[in-house]
Order: structure tokens, then C-alpha cells, then sequence
């Protein structure tokens, strides 16, 4: 990133904001004006399906961009809300956009942001089209891992936000199903499980064993 385009990123104008755990950031179908940087906490996405049942389609922690679908057709084509108490900055998009307008630095830099996106989603469909369940949860919580050490906390220890039957819900499993992989990965000291709170991820061994890569 070059001095102007840094300057550029540095005059970004935003709104900071908190919403309270259980409170909806914004809505599928509703206009798209903004795209939200979550300062801290953590939020899920969701989509609505046949019959008003809900799929979850993202989970978003601190340092992470929300709101990117809405760029396409100007409308948010998820359901987003907090699992937390969460601290966000309202970045107006067409106030990014125009800054972006002759600099190749912030195009890149926006770009990359939406290729990450894009990249997720890819990752989501190989997850939910050739893994077993098992294999689902091992490759969810190793990036779960991967992208809370990318914030500088522990890759082995950390709390889970979101509930079983939303992880579910995510990896496409039943309920059942998840609390039943998390047993077996205890059993075979993969991991401590108490509640909503992980201890000693062993990554190496989850990774050897379900052959999901390491970053």
C-alpha cells in the first residue's frame, strides 16, 4: 500500500456504533448503503429458506468487513445480527467508492477484501459438498482457530459465540450430529469441551487426521 492510498484509507469516514447481543444489524432485502467493520464481538449470517426456516451462511469477528453482499444489487442478501455485544464502524459505500475512483492501491485493497468473501463461500461449499460431519466441524473450528490467532489471541483456547444448533445450522448437520462429533473429538483428546468454551484444540492432530490444511 503506497503513502496515497494510505492516506486514503486514513480518511475514511465512519460511524461508530454498538448493538447488544441478539440485535439485527440489518435485514435480507433491505437497501444497502453501508459496509460495517466489526471493531469487536461477533455476528452471524443468516438466509431465510422454504417455510421461514432460517441457514445460517457466516459468522464475523473483529477485523472482519459485513455488509459485502449488498454490493451487487444494492440490496443485503443476508439476515445479520450480534451474538454478542458488539462494537461496529458504518463505512458508507459509495464514500469508499469514490475514494477508490483513480487510486489502483484502495481498488486492490477493496478487492482483496471481496475476494476473501468469495473465497469463504468457495471453502463453505467444498465443506458442506464433499465432508463428512465429522470432517465439517474439524475444518470449522480449525479456521474458527486460524482466524482468532490472526487477532492475536490463542489459536487452542477460546469461547464459542455461537450456539451447536447454529453451527449446525452452518455446516448443513443436525444438532445431534454436532454434539455428537464434539464427543468424539474429546474422547479422542482432540480438545476440552465444557459447554461453549474450548480448550487444548490439538490443530495438528485434527488436521492429520481429517486432512484439513493448516495456514
Amino acid at each position: 500500500m503506497n503513502g496515497v492510498t494510505r492516506a486514503r484509507m486514513d480518511s475514511v469516514k465512519f460511524t461508530r456504533r454498538k448493538i447488544k447481543a441478539g440485535q439485527k444489524l440489518y435485514c435480507e432485502g433491505e437497501r444497502f448503503h453501508y459496509v460495517h467493520a466489526v471493531r469487536s464481538g461477533t455476528l452471524k449470517s443468516s438466509l431465510t429458506g422454504s417455510g421461514g426456516r432460517e441457514q445460517v451462511s457466516g459468522f464475523h469477528l473483529a477485523g472482519e468487513l459485513v455488509g459485502l453482499d449488498g454490493v451487487a444489487n444494492g440490496q443485503y442478501r443476508s439476515t445479520t445480527m450480534a451474538l454478542e455485544d458488539t462494537e461496529l464502524c458504518d463505512i458508507a459505500y459509495v464514500h469508499l467508492f469514490e475514494l477508490a475512483v483513480g487510486d489502483k492501491g484502495m481498488q486492490h485493497v477493496i478487492s482483496r477484501l471481496m475476494c476473501r468473501e468469495i473465497l469463504r463461500k468457495h471453502t463453505l461449499m467444498m465443506v458442506l459438498g464433499t465432508m463428512s460431519a465429522e470432517e465439517r466441524l474439524a475444518a470449522f473450528l480449525i479456521d474458527l482457530s486460524q482466524r482468532y490467532g490472526a487477532r492475536g489471541y490463542s489459536r487452542q483456547e477460546f469461547h464459542l459465540r455461537m450456539s451447536r444448533a447454529e453451527i449446525a445450522s452452518y455446516l448443513g448437520i443436525e444438532l445431534e450430529t454436532v454434539s455428537r462429533a464434539f464427543s468424539t473429538f474429546r474422547q479422542q483428546r482432540f480438545l476440552d469441551v465444557k459447554a461453549r468454551h474450548i480448550r487444548n484444540l490439538h490443530l495438528e492432530g485434527l488436521s492429520r487426521r481429517f486432512e484439513v490444511r493448516l495456514c
